[in-house]
């Protein structure tokens, strides 16, 4: 039997020993008596049974107790009964730990993710403020990586060595490579795959797309169903608009290419190593390479146009006010 002491006993049944230190019956809470409620050693509910007497042990159980129920840890007493040996192995609390609703849920949850924090601190990794970071199981973080604080790792992240991830990031089913940095207050959906030293900025999503060595994507974007090559550069706004209602398309940035801020790339579309895409601009055929593609109305000026406005404007309320006074 698998057992432990916890702070509060109150729920548990609890083990009674023999002279020996060995295991003679375990008595369920409500039909402990006042000596055996003083009891600290407390059963955890896990027990190793031998199978060649489990049979016999579960037929003669009884319900002569306080529930008038079939205790399975009945089964100590009637085991020494029939001469065999019983003994326990101790646990801690926290390894043992119930969980029958949402606040021993969160409790739970709250001791693993203390332990995950610290082996990824052992391992290397330097945690900002611990307590906000929320890891997953399977979260790899590589040696001299630093994560800000208000950080959440969901399933399936790879961290590699010397990677920065500032505060308030959210990173599931993601990749990133040595170097690269990410944040503050950016997301990496499944598939994304950030490449040797490049540059996710703040409020950033990258999602099924891989952005290369040394690309940079630093202000407000939306990277879907793409690749971005290396050294490339992402302006402010840019969106890759990879969903038509159907279907994702891919959009291919090329190594070396400039977009401009606000600029939508309508997939599926190619822009050729080196190309710069004007501000502004939304693309929606290939853009060769070194070319530089403009797409976006022309730019209309019309000399005193405002002042007319504005004079207009006001003429027409001095005009309803005059009226309402009247």
């Amino acid at each position: 039997v698998l057992a432990f002491e916890p702070e509060d006993s109150a729920a548990y049944g609890r083990l009674i020993l023999g002279s020996d230190g060995k295991l003679k019956r375990i008595v369920e809470r409500l039909d402990a008596d006042a000596d055996a409620a003083e009891i600290g050693l407390c059963n955890s509910g896990i027990m190793a049974i031998d199978g060649a007497h489990l049979a016999a042990l579960l037929e003669a159980l009884g319900k002569d107790n306080a529930k008038g129920e079939y205790y399975l840890t009945d089964i100590v007493a009637g085991a020494r009964g029939r001469g065999l040996e019983c003994v326990h192995a101790m646990a801690s609390a926290e390894e043992v730990m119930g969980i029958n609703d949402r606040v021993q849920l969160a409790e739970a949850e709250a001791a693993l993710q203390g332990r995950l924090r610290r082996r990824a601190m052992e391992n290397g990794a330097t945690l900002i403020d611990p307590a906000s970071i929320w890891l997953s199981l399977d979260t790899e973080l590589g040696e001299d990586v630093t994560v800000g604080p208000n950080t959440v790792f969901g399933p399936g992240v790879r961290i590699a060595d010397g990677v920065e991830i500032r505060a308030f990031c959210h990173l599931e089913g993601a990749t990133v490579e040595t170097g690269a940095i990410i944040g503050p207050y950016a997301r990496l959906r499944p598939g994304a795959e950030i490449g040797e030293g490049a540059r996710v900025g703040n409020f950033v999503e990258v999602k099924k797309a891989r952005v290369e060595k040394g690309a940079k994507i630093n202000h407000l974007s939306y990277i879907g169903d793409a690749r971005v090559g290396a050294g490339a550069n992402i302006g402010a706004g840019t969106i890759t608009c990879n969903y038509d209602g159907f279907t994702k398309s891919l959009s291919d940035i090329g190594a070396g290419a400039f977009i401009g801020s606000n600029s939508a790339l309508v997939a599926p579309v190619v822009i050729g190593d080196g190309a710069v895409v004007a501000a502004g601009s939304v693309i929606t055929e290939d853009v060769a390479a070194d070319a530089i593609a403009v797409a976006r109305g022309k730019q209309v000026e019309r000399a005193g146009a405002a002042a007319r406005r504005r004079d207009k404007k006001s003429g027409r309320e001095k005009k309803k006010s005059e009226k309402a006074k009247g």
